[in-house]
């Protein structure tokens, strides 16, 4: 449904949905989505492969990176998009591919998001070439002879319809500079709220004054580009819960003391709320399977050696140690953490303690459970460590 609904973004001349496949890259959920029509949007060269493992072709594969892989000639030979998303990639480009089509991300001076950590555009962001650096991209440009067909821009990971309106123009400014463009890639995460009391973006809003800006750009230089977007929070937040148990129950007995409780998971495997502060609801389920009847005020902490391993700061300050008022329970219940769906298995602090990487099952259509990626083993954690002779 969720990427049905992708798919439905309001565009003018043809639409491409991208799922960001960093936001979850088991190969069971690319499938799934590469069955539902949707291509890839890779950070890395190795998220490229990862994707071909998993039945993508490689022209269904748009690369933009921090780091431009040692081995993007051999990705950009099988079909992979690049977009140069600094001077020295655009460069190394250039020298490799003289007179081929590139794309080039741009930061233009604009972004969006619930926290600086989750905002790629504006000033405080090295994402992109800045756009004032526009002269610059059109020397490499011509020294190479390239042919600029995409130009890709991300905002972050906010929801203000204004912003995205701002940057879609600002962005379509961009490609006036380029007439061969065909392509825009209006980059950047839609808010999915997790929370009861948080708001989700509706595509239809943000949309909809995007899809007007493309076809002001068509009537003013008779150009009708295609839009891209990339998603991955919005296909994934609330598809996803981890089921943990209450190993701990500590109390600190002062007047400014907690109850916490230790669970038997943490930042190996949700690291959002000790990186952003971000919030997840947090189910209490007595371990019989009934929910508590009662309350109580807990702050929950992860099972790494680690401060940071929290499951409840204070919103967008993830160094702030905040109380939830939950169901009560005692060591050996469960609790499920909810809106686990993106950004936890595939951004976790893998290994830290040596805790291994946890198992993940998925539910099917029909109501059945598969499991999708077996729990990690010590030897598999070990392997790749070396004896010295």
């Amino acid at each position: 449904k969720k990427a049905d609904a992708a798919k439905a973004f309001p565009n003018a001349f043809g639409l491409t949905v991208r799922y960001a496949m960093k936001a979850s890259p088991n190969k069971a959920i690319l499938k799934i989505f590469k069955a539902r029509g949707l291509n890839i949007d890779a950070s890395s060269g190795y998220e490229c492969e990862r994707a071909m493992r998993a039945g993508f072709a490689a022209e269904d594969i748009s690369l933009s990176s921090q780091e431009l892989p040692t081995f993007f000639p051999d990705l950009v030979k099988q079909g992979v998009k690049v977009n140069a998303c600094s001077l020295s990639q655009l460069e190394r480009f250039g020298e490799v591919f003289p007179g081929g089509e590139v794309g080039v991300r741009f930061n233009p001076g604009l972004g969006s998001g619930g926290t600086g950590k989750t905002n790629v555009g504006g000033p405080s962001s090295s994402f992109g070439i800045w756009y004032e650096s526009l002269p610059k991209v059109k020397e490499i440009v011509e020294k190479y002879k390239l042919k600029v067909v995409r130009i890709h821009t991300h905002i972050g990971s906010g929801s203000d319809p204004a912003v995205w309106q701002k940057v879609s123009g600002m962005s379509l400014d961009l490609c006036r500079e380029f007439p061969g463009v065909t392509t825009l890639n209006l980059g950047g995460g839609y808010k999915v709220g997790r929370m009861s009391y948080e708001k989700s973006t509706d595509l239809q809003v943000v949309g909809v004054p995007v899809k007007e800006a493309f076809e002001a750009f068509a009537k003013d230089t008779g150009r009708q580009l295609k839009l891209e977007i990339e998603p991955g929070t919005f296909l994934l937040a609330n598809s996803c819960a981890v089921v943990t148990s209450v190993q701990d129950k500590v109390v600190t007995g002062t007047s400014e003391g907690h109850t916490f409780l230790k669970l038997d998971m943490g930042m190996t495997e949700v690291l959002r709320p000790s990186l952003y502060g971000s919030q997840h609801p947090l189910v209490s389920v007595s371990a019989a399977g009934t929910l508590p009847t009662t309350t109580a005020d807990y702050v929950v902490v992860g099972h790494c050696c680690e401060s940071g391993d929290l499951l409840t700061p204070a919103p967008d300050e993830p160094e702030t140690i905040s109380e939830r008022t939950m169901g009560e329970v005692n060591i050996g219940d469960l609790i499920v953490i909810e809106g686990s769906g993106a950004y936890c298995a595939g951004m976790s602090s893998k290994n830290y303690n040596s805790f291994p990487e946890a198992p993940e099952v998925m539910k099917l259509e029909d109501g059945s459970f598969a499991l999708i990626r077996q729990k990690q083993t010590l030897d598999q954690i070990l392997a790749n460590e070396c004896d010295i002779a």
